[in-house]
């Protein structure tokens, strides 16, 4: 009897999604007076690309440790991979490159990521642990000692570690702060690479332009509380119509106004375009213009970048408090 309820429970439990890569709700963390963290709650799915975004001092690394079990949360909860934070295995399929990190200068690449290999108690092939450098651009600098590396290659060798155990969650803390624009653009191919293999992706980045491309869903931190979040497509659906117009009357003017918000600078003109545009919006006004007897130099398509989404939420939080 006890066996045909645990196969029953089995086959339910079986029949469920995966749990997300990352969960974690209400977390708080205080250092003496100063809050860091105040009630940050988010997801990480299965094989999803979130970027953590924020000023400086948002409490974006502060979240980070606590996820990791670096940091004890004064409140909240963690799971990661199905496991509670708390537990050390939750952790054994997590890959993390920290923002501030120094290996050991006597040793040499292969060596670093033959030790991090061991503090995993994972069991890489050398072969394996060959092609993680290969992944990094540090396969011809395997046997080199790290003091002689610049600071873009260390960058690399802590790609490197992250990925070495075959993780199912990749934590980056800053990835390409001391990269070179092609090393930007490595990392940028390897995050989108963990994606297409069913790897979680958790990327705190002040590049916002790296965010922007690789990115799925985006959560934004200020003073320690989550300012916003959703999916770039929620984030960024403001669509915007700029135009180049010449012997534009009152006439014309309005009715570029009453097709949504407009800025006008001298001949240059941005309509924001309504949410629920079916296609025919733009044909419509250009065709009404044209009947005002307007000029119609230029129409460019646009859409409100995350910068500009970033600087509006965080503007709107300071003049909230």
């Amino acid at each position: 009897m006890e066996d045909t309820a645990l196969q029953a429970a089995e086959q339910l439990l079986g029949g469920l999604p995966p749990s997300p890569a990352v969960w974690c709700s209400g977390l708080r963390k205080r250092y003496g007076r100063r809050t860091a963290v105040d009630g940050v709650s988010f997801t990480v799915g299965r094989g999803e690309v979130v970027g953590l975004l924020g000023p400086n001092g948002a409490g974006k690394t502060s979240v980070i440790k606590m996820l990791l079990g670096l940091v004890r949360p004064d409140a909240g909860e963690v799971l990661l991979l199905g496991r509670p934070g708390r537990d050390p295995a939750s952790r054994e399929r997590v890959g993390y490159l920290p923002e501030l990190f120094r290996y050991q200068p006597w040793l040499s690449a292969a060596e670093v990521l033959a030790v991090h290999v061991r503090l995993a108690r994972a069991s890489v092939p050398a072969e394996e642990q060959r092609q993680a450098l290969a992944l990094v651009g540090l396969a011809d600098r395997a046997g080199d000692r790290v003091n002689g590396f610049s600071k873009g290659m260390q960058q690399r060798l802590g790609l490197a570690v992250a990925l070495v155990a075959r993780p199912e969650l990749v934590v980056l803390d800053e990835p390409t702060s001391a990269l070179d624009p092609l090393g930007r653009a490595d990392v940028r191919d390897l995050v989108l690479s963990l994606k297409a293999r069913g790897v979680a992706v958790l990327l705190n980045s002040h590049l916002i332009g790296e965010v922007e491309r690789v990115c799925d869903r985006v959560v934004i931190l200020d003073k320690g509380r989550v300012a916003a979040s959703g999916s770039l497509a929620e984030l960024l659906g403001q669509r915007e119509l700029r135009l180049r117009l010449g012997a534009v009357n009152a006439a014309a003017e309005a009715r570029l106004a009453a097709t949504g918000s407009l800025h006008r600078s001298g001949d240059e003109f941005t309509v924001v375009l309504p949410a629920e545009d079916d296609g025919s919006t733009v044909p419509g006004l250009i065709t009404d213009l044209v009947g005002l007897g307007v000029q119609v130099h230029a129409v460019e398509p646009g859409r409100i970048s995350l910068e500009e989404r970033l600087l509006g939420i965080l503007r709107h939080e300071e003049e909230q408090r």
